[in-house]
């Protein structure tokens, strides 16, 4: 997939969001390596910092880190101010920040879980993007990646507000694509089934439960997603990937898995 895209990668930038861990550090890694200059955005510094250090070492990328708090308007905002010269060679956005907390029925479920899903998954997504998108209109230029879930087209037990935020998501895009038909700014969702990464244990809190989540079958990895991020931003300008939906082969829907 590197190959791919690295023609088309020279002098140009990209924001991942969520870069942190996951899918996010996946195609933070998958884009370095394909030349492109990164502006990684996360919670959790210290681990931008070291991802920042190994990729400039191993791709001799120019990168940029902001801790950031997606759901927090005013942080997002004044980081698209301070960081204007920079936002103006962005080409790519990669909208990975996301997550699951809980999984409980809909009458014991957490008020707080679920405003935290809904300000990380759809508001969060919302507020990076209206601050990248006006750069890319500048430029005429563009590609906004947002990272979905197969929860956001079919719902399962205890997913609630999950599933919703996700729905959202696949909304989100699709208006989003409508209002720039004509510019050349080409929107993509990439929405995976399972994968293993640290999804489990933030939505479970308990490290054995978030294990047998995967226990029996080989899950997706972030890499796998990371791939059609990097297969997507890949094609000509004049194709657009909509939407690719990613399942394990042994995951037929999000409730039937079969496991050996």
């Amino acid at each position: 997939m590197i190959e791919q895209i690295r023609a088309k990668s020279r002098g140009q930038w990209a924001v991942v969001t969520g870069a942190s861990s996951g899918i996010g550090e996946a195609c933070a890694r998958q884009l370095a390596q394909a030349g492109y200059s990164l502006v990684l955005a996360a919670r959790r510094k210290e681990r931008l910092s070291a991802l920042a250090v190994e990729l400039g070492k191993s791709t001799n990328a120019e990168i940029v880190i902001t801790e950031l708090d997606v759901t927090d308007r005013e942080a997002v905002s004044a980081w698209a101010r301070a960081n204007q010269a920079t936002l103006k060679k962005v080409r790519v956005l990669v909208n990975s920040a996301g997550l699951a907390a809980g999984l409980d029925t809909f009458d014991t479920a957490s008020l707080d879980d679920w405003e935290q899903m809904i300000q990380t998954n759809v508001m969060g997504l919302l507020y990076v993007t209206k601050a990248v998108l006006p750069f890319m209109l500048e430029n005429n230029d563009g590609h906004i990646v947002n990272i979905g879930s197969v929860a956001g087209r079919h719902t399962y037990p205890k997913g609630n507000a999950y599933c919703a935020s996700k729905a959202a998501v696949k909304s989100l895009n699709e208006s989003l694509r409508v209002d720039l038909c004509g510019k050349a700014i080409r929107v993509t969702e990439i929405s995976p089934g399972m994968v293993e990464t640290e999804f489990s244990l933030v939505r479970l809190k308990d490290a054995d439960k978030a294990k047998a989540v995967y226990k029996g079958i080989q899950a997706l990895s972030a890499g796998d997603v990371a791939d059609a991020v990097s297969w997507s931003i890949g094609r000509p300008a004049h194709v657009n990937i909509q939407e690719m939906v990613i399942y394990p082969t042994m995951q037929a829907s999000p409730t039937v898995v079969h496991r050996s």
